[in-house]
C-alpha cells in the first residue's frame, strides 16, 4: 500500500475534479514524465472564446477480422508504433473545418492580396470643393415721393460661395465633416480586416504544410504496419471512423470496413474484451477487435463522450442525407444522443464547453497512463518481474495509440499542465488503490467467515465452545461484554505514576517489558517444542509512540490497559492442539496467567473487525502483564503476517457495514468513473484477460474490482465477459473449485449483468446456481439437526401440549454434543497429546 494513500475514497476523487485544472507553481520540467498525450492547458481557455465544434483525433491499430491477435512469437508484435492525437480541433465555424483539412487550401483573392489597404475596394478619400455661384435677384422697391412715388423692378447680380463634392452636389460643413469622418473609420477597419486575412492565410498555409509533414510520416508508418494489423481514426468532431492504413494480403475487401459515421456504439463480446461494436448512420453495423484492451476502452468512452455531444453542422447533414435528419432530425439527434450515458443523469445538463474539458481531460489521462505503461515506469508493474513482462510493458508490443496535441510551430508544451495532469493523475490512482482494497478486504472477510464455518465441523469444536474464558466478558457488548476504558485487565498501577504524564508513564512500561522479554521467549520455546508450532514469533517491544496512539485511539488515553508491549505469536495447527495449549499452559505456569480470551471463538460472539478470530493469553512476567496471541493455522494463511494490517484497514474504514464492496463507488459520478476505469486498465496491463491463470490471485482481484466499475458505469457486456472469465478460473483453482462462496458470489454478480442486458435465461442459469448452494447450505444445517426435527415430527401433539420442549431438547442436544466432543477430544488427546499426562 502505497503511504501516499491515506484512506481517500473515489468520493473524495470526485470532489477533488474541480482541482484538476489548478496549475501549481512550475518547478521545471519533468524529465521521467510522458510529453505524448497531453494537450496544452492553454486550450481550455481558448475553447471557451471560439464559436465553434471541438473533439478528438485518436488512431490506433486493430485486428484484420482475417487473422488472429496476438500473433505468435516475433512476428511483428513490436513492429509499429502508433500515433494519435488528441487534436480538440477549434474553427471559427463548423464549415472551415473541412476546408483546413482538404488536400488544397482555399485562398480567396482577398486572402491572396497583399497590396496596400483599400485598394481595390473602388472607394477614396472623398474629397470637397469650394464653389462660386452668381445668381440674378430681381429687387422691387419705391422710387420719389409725393406725387412722383412708383414702385421700380430692377435685377440685381450676386456672386457666393458653396462647398460641393466631386460630383457638383451641395454639401453643408456638418455633413461633409461626418462623411470624412466615416471615409476614416472604414479604412481603419479595412486595415485590421487586411490583417485578420494577412494571418488566416498565413495559417492556412502552414495548416497546409503540417498536414503535408503528417501525412508523409504517416505514410512512411503505415508502410511498416505489420500483417493483419489495420490503423483506424477516430474523429469525434465529425463522428467518423476512417481506415488510414493498408489492407493486408488475406484482408476481406468486401466486409471491411473504411469509413463509418457513428450513431451508436456498444462493447463488444469477445472474450479478450477488445470488441467496439459499432453502428453507422445508414444502420450498418461493424466490430472493431482492438490489439490492447485499453484501447477499446479508451475509444468507446470517447465514442460514448461523443455522442453525448451536439453535433456539427457538417454531421447534422450527414445524418440528414442518412434517414436522420428531415423533418425529424431534431428528433433523430435526440435519439442518438439519448442512447449515450453521458446523456442520462447529472451528466445531461453538462454545458458543450464543459463536455469538451471532461474530453480531453479523460484522454490526457489515459494518453498520460499508457505512456507509463510503455515506457515502463510503473512501480511493480510486472507481477513476475520476468524480461518478457517489462518488454511487454515497456516496448511497442503494447500496442496503442500515443497522443499528442496539435499545436502551431514554436510552440511548446506547458509544463505546468504536464504537472496538473500528473497530479490528477495520483488522486484517481489512490482512488482506485482504495477501492481495490476495500475489495480486498471484503474478500478476506468473506474468507474469514467460511474458514470459521468449516472449523466449526471439527469434533472437538462443540467442547471448545461450551469452555469459558478466564476475565473474558468479551468484545460484544450485546452479549454482556465490553470495550475500550471497561477493560477488566490492565498493567500493575504505581504510586509514581500518578505524578508522571502518559508519555512517561508508557516510556516505563516500555523498559518493563523488555525486562520480561526474555522469560516470555523461554515460556514460547517451550510450548512450541511441546506441540510442534507451525509459526512462532516474539517481539518487537511495542514503542511508546504506538502504545499511546492505542490508548488515545481504544482506552480514552489510558496507557495501562495496553497489555501487549511484550508480545508473542503461535500458530497452532488446529483446535485440537489449541486445546492441548491451554491444558499445557494452565499445568506448567497457571498462576502467571491473567486472561485467556476465547470470545472471538465462539458461535454466538462476534468475530474482530474484518472477521478474524483467535485466543490471547495475558500473563503476568516480571511484574508486567505480556500477550500471547494463539492463531489458528487455517485462520493464519488467509492473509498470513498482513493479518493485522487488513484488521486494522478494517477497523479504520469500517469495512465490515459493508453488505458489498462495489458500495464503495455509490454517488460518484461519470467522468470520475471513467478515470477509475483508466487507472484498473493500468493495473492489469501487464496480464490480458484472455492470459489470466487461476494462480494470478493479484490480477484476479483487480480484474474483480474493475468488474465493479463495469457494472456501475454501464458497461454490462464487458463485465459479463471478465466475471465468465474469472468464474471459469476460480473452478479451475484446487483450493476454490465451483462451489466456493466466491465463486458463488461471482455468479452473482454474473446474474446482474446478465439481467442489465435483458439476457434473462441466460441471468436464470446463474440465479440457479446461486439457489443451489443455497439450498445445499440449509441441507448441511438440516442434517445436523436431523435427531431434534425427527423427534418434533414424531411428536408433533406433545410438543404442541409443551412448548418448552423444543427449547429443553434443544440444551439437551447441546449438552449431549459438548459431551461427544469432549470424549472426541479425549481420543484425540489419547493419540496425539499423550504427554499431557505427565504434566499433569
Amino acid at each position: 500500500m502505497s503511504s501516499r494513500m491515506s484512506g481517500e475514497s473515489p468520493q473524495d476523487a470526485a470532489a477533488s475534479y474541480q482541482s484538476a485544472s489548478y496549475r501549481p507553481p512550475s518547478s521545471g520540467p519533468n524529465p521521467h514524465a510522458p510529453h505524448e498525450g497531453v494537450s496544452s492547458g492553454r486550450q481550455i481557455t481558448a475553447m471557451a472564446s471560439y464559436r465553434g465544434v471541438t473533439g478528438t483525433i485518436l488512431e490506433a491499430a486493430f485486428v484484420d477480422p482475417a487473422y488472429s491477435w496476438p500473433p505468435a512469437e516475433g512476428q511483428g508484435k513490436n513492429a509499429i508504433e502508433l500515433q494519435a492525437s488528441t487534436a480538440l480541433i477549434r474553427s471559427a465555424a463548423p464549415d472551415d473545418m473541412r476546408g483546413i483539412d482538404d488536400e488544397e487550401v482555399s485562398l480567396t483573392p482577398s486572402l491572396l492580396s497583399t497590396d496596400d489597404e483599400g485598394e481595390g475596394t473602388g472607394e477614396r478619400r472623398p474629397k470637397f470643393r469650394v464653389k462660386k455661384v452668381a445668381g440674378v435677384e430681381t429687387v422691387t422697391y419705391t422710387k420719389g415721393k409725393w406725387c412722383c412715388k412708383r414702385d421700380v423692378e430692377e435685377d440685381v447680380v450676386e456672386a457666393r460661395e458653396i462647398r460641393v463634392d466631386e460630383e457638383g452636389n451641395p454639401v453643408t460643413d456638418q455633413e461633409a465633416t461626418a462623411r470624412q469622418r466615416e471615409f476614416t473609420q472604414r479604412r481603419e477597419e479595412t486595415k485590421m480586416s487586411k490583417v485578420q486575412r494577412r494571418e488566416e492565410r498565413e495559417r492556412r498555409i502552414l495548416a497546409k504544410k503540417k498536414k503535408k509533414r503528417r501525412e508523409a510520416r504517416a505514410a512512411e508508418r503505415y508502410r511498416r504496419v505489420p500483417e493483419g494489423i489495420l490503423i483506424y481514426r477516430l474523429d469525434t468532431s465529425e463522428r467518423l471512423v476512417t481506415l488510414v492504413s493498408g489492407p493486408s494480403s488475406n484482408t476481406n475487401m468486401e466486409t471491411l470496413l473504411t469509413e463509418l459515421v457513428v450513431v451508436h456504439a456498444k462493447p463488444g463480446s469477445d472474450s479478450g474484451r477488445r470488441g467496439i461494436v459499432l453502428t453507422g448512420a445508414d444502420g450498418e453495423k461493424h466490430t472493431l477487435v482492438a490489439c490492447e484492451q485499453r484501447t477499446a476502452i479508451a475509444w468507446l468512452e470517447s465514442m460514448d463522450m461523443m455522442l453525448a455531444s451536439a453535433p456539427n453542422v457538417a454531421v447534422q447533414q450527414r445524418l440528414a442525407e442518412s434517414g436522420h435528419g428531415g423533418s425529424g432530425l431534431l428528433g433523430g439527434l435526440t435519439s442518438i444522443q439519448k442512447r449515450s450515458g453521458w446523456a442520462k443523469g447529472a451528466e445531461s445538463k453538462l454545458s458543450q464547453t464543459e463536455r469538451e474539458e471532461i474530453e480531453e481531460r479523460y484522454v490526457n489521462l489515459a494518453a498520460y497512463s499508457n505512456n507509463l505503461i510503455r515506457a515502463g515506469a510503473i512501480p511493480n508493474a510486472s507481477a513476475a518481474g520476468s524480461k518478457k513482462s517489462k518488454e511487454a510493458a515497456g516496448g511497442a508490443g503494447g500496442i496503442y495509440y500515443t497522443v499528442t496535441q496539435v499545436r502551431e510551430d514554436g510552440e511548446e508544451y506547458d509544463e505546468e499542465n504536464l504537472e496538473s495532469i500528473a497530479k490528477r493523475r495520483a488522486v484517481i490512482k489512490d482512488s482506485w488503490d482504495f477501492f481495490r482494497m476495500v475489495c480486498s478486504l471484503l474478500r478476506d472477510r468473506r474468507k474469514y467467515d467460511e474458514v470459521f464455518r468449516r472449523m466449526q465441523l471439527d469434533p472437538v469444536y462443540p467442547y471448545l465452545n461450551s469452555m469459558t474464558g478466564l476475565n473474558d466478558p468479551g468484545d460484544d457488548m450485546a452479549m454482556g461484554g465490553n470495550v475500550g476504558i471497561d477493560k477488566p485487565l490492565g498493567q500493575v498501577h504505581r504510586d509514581e505514576y500518578d505524578n508522571m504524564s502518559n508519555a512517561a508513564i508508557a516510556r516505563d512500561l516500555v523498559q518493563r517489558a523488555e525486562v520480561a522479554l526474555p522469560s516470555l521467549v523461554e515460556i514460547c520455546k517451550a510450548l512450541a517444542g511441546s506441540l510442534g508450532m507451525e509459526e512462532v514469533g516474539v517481539g518487537p517491544v511495542k514503542d511508546a509512540g504506538a502504545a499511546l496512539r492505542k490508548a488515545e485511539k481504544k482506552y480514552e488515553g489510558d496507557v495501562l490497559k495496553v497489555t501487549d508491549y511484550c508480545r508473542a505469536l503461535l500458530v497452532v495447527k488446529d483446535f485440537p492442539t489449541l486445546l492441548a495449549l491451554l491444558e499445557l499452559a494452565r499445568d506448567s505456569f497457571g498462576p502467571l496467567i491473567r486472561r485467556v480470551k476465547l470470545s472471538t471463538l465462539k458461535t454466538d460472539r462476534s468475530s474482530k473487525p474484518g472477521g478474524y478470530r483467535d485466543c490471547i493469553i495475558n500473563l503476568e512476567l516480571k511484574d508486567h502483564i505480556c500477550e500471547i496471541q494463539i492463531h489458528l493455522w487455517p485462520m493464519w494463511v488467509v492473509c498470513g503476517v498482513d493479518g493485522f494490517r487488513h484488521y486494522r484497514h478494517c477497523l479504520e474504514y469500517s469495512t465490515d457495514t459493508f453488505g458489498d464492496p462495489f458500495e464503495a463507488l455509490a454517488g460518484l459520478d461519470r467522468k470520475t468513473m471513467a478515470e477509475l476505469i483508466v487507472m484498473a486498465e493500468e493495473a492489469v496491463a501487464d496480464m490480458p484477460l484472455e492470459t489470466l491463470e487461476w494462480y494470478h490471485e493479484k490480477f484476479i482481484l483487480d480484474y474483480f474490482a474493475e468488474t465493479g466499475l463495469f457494472l456501475h458505469h454501464g458497461l454490462y457486456e464487458w463485465a459479463e465477459t471478465t466475471l465468465n472469465a474469472l468464474i471459469k478460473l476460480r473452478c479451475q483453482s484446487p483450493d476454490i473449485g465451483p462451489d466456493h462462496h466466491e465463486t458463488i458470489t461471482l455468479y452473482k454478480y454474473l446474474e446482474q449483468a446478465l439481467r442489465a442486458q435483458k439476457k434473462n435465461d441466460e441471468a436464470e442459469d446463474a440465479a440457479l446456481k446461486v439457489y443451489m448452494n443455497k439450498q445445499e447450505k440449509k441441507k448441511e444445517k438440516v442434517e445436523a439437526e436431523r435427531g431434534l426435527w425427527d423427534q418434533w415430527v414424531m411428536e408433533p401433539f406433545e410438543s404442541i401440549l409443551d412448548p418448552n420442549k423444543k427449547e429443553r431438547e434443544e440444551e439437551e442436544k447441546i449438552k449431549k454434543e459438548v459431551r461427544a466432543s469432549k470424549k472426541a477430544w479425549r481420543k484425540i488427546r489419547e493419540e496425539r497429546f499423550k504427554f499431557l499426562d505427565g504434566a499433569e
